[in-house]
């Protein structure tokens, strides 16, 4: 009897142990539409069948819908799209493997039809770049570079509508950008790391890229194994689009009444040691976002009717005094693209960006039009940066934080025709470690 009860005991156990290892990380929400949802996870290799199965809940009718994709291969990230959904409506799911049902399971709620019924609703969202998780045996020797990574475990508890990454989501090292199984592997190791979880899940989750998500750190155009990298970021982060043509990984999405416009800085980027000038002349040749990119850009904002443009890129876009990667460093594009925003009466443009290990805000004046505003939010779990040198007291700096983790809530609220954004830079704990804000008032081109 004590033999049976003991075998009893070793099957629940690798029952409940081989349910777990089903799911090497995830669910994540992607976008959640008016009638429809992105439902992302990554599966293990043993797993030969996929489905998901969703209902309102608060109901038992259920429908279920199979992965009709490749299971089986070292890497195996999943993305559900259930369509016929109701606007404003919540719904459980659970993800299946191999015709059980897992421990990813999940719950999300429809946006709601707001257009010409109400005014647009208020919204919070999060934001943050330069997220590095330990992994000793590959990290380079002395202190470990990855901080404390419990500030997910705040952000999870926030109660935002989604998140924003601004780059550097992983860290590829040395034994992974050299091949495109390492590119895999490090998407695959970092997103899996437990305490990440519990946030995945939380709200939807949209992001762009810079150097260390797309390959070695400053790289672009030339790095030969682009292609792949950019099949692996598109795998774990199922945004609405991901450029054109096979070309890049662009999008936009639309909240409320904000777009954000998200670029690439890395699929055109000329090499940052690329001259500036070429006999006096900015060099034409020396591109951060390339020419497809910046019609598109051009093209979007001029369609676009939202409060607030925020355009979410990589590198910093402003910062006159920055040494380090900045959108001015490539001045023929650069001035093209400032020159047709003075050209063009487009309100409410705000740039939102990551990479430098600081957050910030930098102000840059604009005579007879609304300055332009560039917000910084990083490290999330990187080593940090301390202001120094020509940025120690940058004249073009509003408000910074330096030395510290932090993570960015921006709000937008406000009654039609006053509408405010306000940012929010949080600590660890989810403290507030200091805030600005700015009304579309403050970013309306002049009238005439």
């Amino acid at each position: 009897m004590v033999r049976f009860y003991l075998i009893l005991v070793l099957l629940v156990s690798l029952t409940a142990t081989t349910g777990f290892s089903q799911i090497v990380s995830g669910p994540m929400l992607g976008i959640i539409e008016l009638r429809d949802a992105k439902i992302w996870v990554e599966l293990s290799p043993s797993i030969a069948k996929a489905a998901i199965r969703i209902n309102k809940k608060g109901e038992t009718i259920s429908r279920t819908i199979s992965y009709k994709g490749e299971l089986g291969n070292d890497f195996n990230p999943v993305t559900f799209t259930v369509g016929g959904l109701e606007p404003n409506t919540t719904y459980e799911y659970v993800i299946l493997a191999n015709d059980k049902p897992t421990k990813a399971t999940g719950i999300f709620t429809t946006k709601k039809l707001w257009q010409w019924r109400e005014p647009a609703p208020d919204f919070s969202f999060l934001t943050g770049s330069c997220s590095y998780f330990n992994e000793p045996t590959y990290d380079r020797p002395g202190a470990p570079y990855g901080k404390d990574s419990s500030i997910f475990e705040s952000m999870s508890k926030e109660k935002a509508a989604f998140m924003v990454w601004l780059g550097d989501a992983w860290y590829t090292r040395e034994v992974d950008y050299f091949s495109e199984w390492g590119l895999w592997y490090r998407a695959s190791k970092d997103r899996s790391t437990p305490i990440l979880q519990p946030f995945l899940k939380s709200m939807t989750h949209v992001g762009i890229w810079d150097d260390h998500d797309f390959g070695p750190n400053n790289s672009g155009a030339a790095y030969h194994l682009k292609d792949a990298s950019r099949k692996v970021f598109t795998s774990y982060f199922p945004n609405a689009s991901a450029g054109e043509n096979g070309q890049g990984v662009y999008t936009k999405l639309t909240w409320s009444d904000i777009d954000i416009f998200m670029l690439d800085d890395r699929w055109w980027r000329s090499a940052d040691d690329a001259l500036d000038s070429v006999q006096g002349k900015p060099n034409p040749e020396k591109v951060m976002i390339g020419r497809q990119q910046l019609q598109w850009l051009k093209g979007a904002l001029l369609e676009s009717n939202a409060t607030f443009k925020i355009v979410a890129v990589g590198s910093q876009v402003l910062n006159p005094v920055s040494p380090y990667d900045r959108w001015g460093r490539f001045p023929a594009e650069y001035v093209e693209f400032v020159q047709f925003l003075e050209a063009n009466p487009i309100s409410g443009v705000v740039f939102l960006t990551g990479d430098r290990h600081h957050s910030e805000i930098i102000k840059v004046e604009r005579p007879g039009l609304y300055p332009l505003y560039d917000i910084t939010v990083s490290p999330l779990t990187s080593g940090t940066h301390t202001f120094g040198k020509e940025e120690k007291n940058n004249p073009y700096r509003v408000l910074g934080v330096d030395q510290k983790q932090n993570y960015g809530r921006i709000s937008i609220s406000g009654p039609r025709g006053n509408r405010k954004l306000s940012v929010d830079f949080l600590g660890i704990k989810g403290e507030n470690i200091t805030n600005w804000s700015v009304t579309e008032k403050e970013l309306r081109v002049p009238r005439k």
